[in-house]
């Protein structure tokens, strides 16, 4: 059964950050795009209660084969309809492309808010059932909470930085938001070098 009362935006909030209104977000729509080819969730609210996930291709859930393709010129152009159209409790998906090919998606934000709904970092749920430890320390030089996850044996097996714990913990299974325009946060000095990503484990160690 399909729940079709309005999905907590304060949680959608404090997951993904404050959306884009649709005008804001065609302005931004380029970056906007490559931000979601690269992994992150962006919010754009239409009204007050039509909100959609502009996300990754990995977030786009089912089956493809049945799903509309947009091209991204026409989605930047119909913004304000599509997120009406997605956000609907019965609205499907919509796959946006560039040359016939999906490079990201639309989604209604009560489906964002079903998927998170089990854990907010699953991955370092599924590393602590499967008898991993998960250590937590802040890196005084960077001004970030650096995860490490070992195995049994004391081995490292995955490693993540982030603002705060819960970034942390998310970044052992997703991205981290270095091509957020607003990272690194006011007040920290570290931010990941020219051409490459910035390593956990070397503050950590």
């Amino acid at each position: 059964m399909i729940n079709t009362e309005r999905p907590s935006y304060d949680e959608l909030v404090a997951l993904l950050g404050v959306p884009f209104s649709v005008e804001n977000a065609r302005a931004r729509w380029g970056s906007l795009v490559e931000e979601a080819r690269n992994g992150r969730t962006v919010m754009i609210t239409r009204e007050r209660w039509e909100w959609a996930g502009l996300v990754p291709l990995s977030k786009v859930g089912g089956v493809w084969s049945g799903l509309p393709l947009v091209p991204l010129s026409e989605a930047r152009s119909k913004l304000g309809d599509l997120v009406r159209q997605v956000a609907d409790p019965y609205g499907e998906p919509v796959l946006l492309g560039r040359h016939r090919t999906p490079v990201a998606g639309l989604v209604g934000s009560h489906v964002l808010l079903d998927r998170a709904a089990p854990s907010d970092h699953p991955a370092a749920d599924a590393l602590l059932v499967g008898g991993h430890t998960i250590t937590l320390s802040r890196d005084p030089v960077e001004g970030l909470v650096v995860a490490i996850a070992r195995d049994q044996d004391g081995a490292e097996v995955s490693a993540g930085a982030g603002r705060n714990t819960r970034e942390a913990l998310r970044a052992l299974a997703e991205p981290p938001p270095w091509g957020d325009p607003g990272w690194p946060a006011a007040g920290m000095t570290g931010a990941p070098p020219a051409g490459g990503s910035y390593d956990p484990r070397r503050s950590a160690s």
